[in-house]
């Protein structure tokens, strides 16, 4: 059962986020040097923040709905069911970006260097400066490795603000149109916002800045399917953030264990082919054990609909 959707807050979040990414993305062109630009990254994690600032005015414009219970950002579900999906956002895109990296070495795209760790030496070299880093390379990758069980958990701030307009706002808003197309709509939409930074090689340095852009809306696709089930099977957008986090803080797992050799990201990782082929298997798997779509939130969804259509009716 479908229902209609409110087409005007969903039209000024999309205004919102994409105008204010490219405002913040601006310097980055005007300065000559896109990526290079001093202080690239404090532009990269602002423009994180723009889809919630779109989601809070978008609110603004429809005020049958209510944010919290939009976003979701109160667990709707018992504490350890939601511990439970939160355990799984921390560990599984470590697994994954694992997985990818593991078929990408099969496939012949990516070697490993246990050894010498010489992908892992060109990255430090550059970070440093060519600087000794007083370790042997191999107690540095450890020590890296491990550390990301925990460390990415800061990236999870920013990454709840993109979850707040993406599977907090826009998603549950287009919910009413059936979870499939949901999940796909905003991972379209999710991969078209990067253009800002997707068109100056970011993620996809090489490719034609046409093609890596569509390189990032397969990829948001396949990760918005498997964030939007997360979302919508917690009953809360925290454990999006989380997983989103977690993929951006692990993202450099294929660097630390390959070799120096250029390795092409539409091909390698979790960003390229190799990803695509690991996260529709784990789409697949969702489907074939019936988790995906989720079931007992069907009825949820139509009541959330009815209350809202309720409210504007009463306005």
């Amino acid at each position: 059962m479908t229902h209609r959707i409110s087409v005007r807050p969903i039209a000024v979040f999309l205004a919102v986020a994409f105008g204010l990414a490219w405002l913040v993305a601006l310097p980055l062109w005007l300065s000559g040097e896109g990526l290079a630009t001093p202080g690239a990254t404090i532009y990269l994690v602002a423009m994180m923040f723009t889809p919630a600032i779109a989601a809070l005015v978008a609110h603004r414009v429809d005020r049958a709905g209510r944010f919290v219970d939009a976003t979701t950002l109160k667990p709707r579900t018992p504490i350890h069911r939601w511990l439970g999906y939160a355990g799984i956002a921390w560990l599984a895109p470590i697994v994954v970006t694992l997985l990818a990296v593991l078929v990408s070495a099969a496939f012949g795209f990516y070697r490993f260097d246990l050894v010498e760790f010489s992908g892992a030496d060109q990255l430090i070299a550059e970070l440093t400066g060519g600087a000794d880093i007083g370790m042997p390379i191999a107690m540095l990758v450890a020590i890296q490795l491990a550390s990301m069980f925990v460390s990415p958990a800061l990236n999870v701030i920013p990454a709840m603000g993109e979850e707040l307009g993406w599977r907090g706002f826009l998603q549950t808003r287009l919910l009413p149109l059936g979870q499939w197309p949901a999940v796909i709509i905003t991972g379209v939409v999710w991969g078209l916002w990067h253009a800002p930074v997707i068109l100056l090689g970011y993620n996809y340095p090489g490719q034609h800045p046409v093609v890596a852009l569509l390189l990032m809306v397969v990829f948001c696709v396949l990760m918005s399917a498997l964030l939007g089930w997360i979302t919508i099977a917690s009953g809360t957008v925290w454990t999006a953030a989380i997983a989103h986090g977690f993929v951006n803080g692990v993202a450099s797992m294929g660097v630390l264990l390959g070799s120096a050799d250029p390795t092409d990201s539409a091909l390698v990782g979790l960003l390229g082919l190799s990803g695509w082929i690991v996260m529709a298997v784990l789409i697949a798997v969702l489907v074939l054990l019936r988790r995906f779509p989720v079931r007992r939130t069907e009825e949820q969804t139509d009541a959330a609909v009815g209350a809202s259509e309720e409210a504007a009716a009463a306005s």
